[in-house]
């Protein structure tokens, strides 16, 4: 009888470490883990194109996480899409012609945003607007016209 429970003891363990080891697994993979949400300063950053870009995506520069993606939203004006930036106080020495590019980790991945620093000697502040910026590079927009390209060149 006391094998028998110590048995289905160790089992019950070994389940519930398996449902945390899942849920863990999951916040990991939605990007909830990261729960270091400091307050620092926001700059703002127009795209042409934002592709698969989302709030809480990383805002990296040389690969080191400088802050968060905290909104985004469509510009009523000028129809691109303007996506708010939370920069975490530590590296508040970002130049003011900092550029920003949207990139995509591995070939399927979630995509980011890569900072580059300038020259500027003056650095950016909250509220700033970052003016050099790239889009997303979308797939199927570069597929279509790498076969447009191709038919336009097959008649000749």
């Amino acid at each position: 009888m006391r094998q028998k429970k110590s048995t289905e003891i160790t089992v019950g363990l070994f389940v519930v470490l398996g449902i945390a080891a899942l849920v863990f697994l999951a916040m990991k993979v939605s990007n909830l883990t990261a729960f270091n949400d400091e307050v620092g300063y926001k700059v703002i950053a127009e795209f042409e194109n934002i592709g698969g870009l989302k709030a809480r995506s990383p805002v990296t520069m040389a690969g080191v996480r400088v802050g968060r993606v905290e909104n985004i939203q469509l510009d009523p004006e000028t129809y691109n899409a303007k996506v708010t930036l939370n920069l975490y106080s530590s590296f508040d020495t970002l130049p003011t012609d900092t550029a920003a590019s949207i990139y995509t980790a591995g070939l399927l991945g979630e995509q980011y945003i890569g900072l580059e620093a300038g020259a500027e000697e003056e650095f950016l502040k909250d509220g700033d607007v970052i003016e050099l910026t790239q889009p997303a590079l979308v797939l199927e927009k570069m597929i279509g016209q790498f076969l447009f390209s191709k038919t336009e060149g097959g008649d000749d």
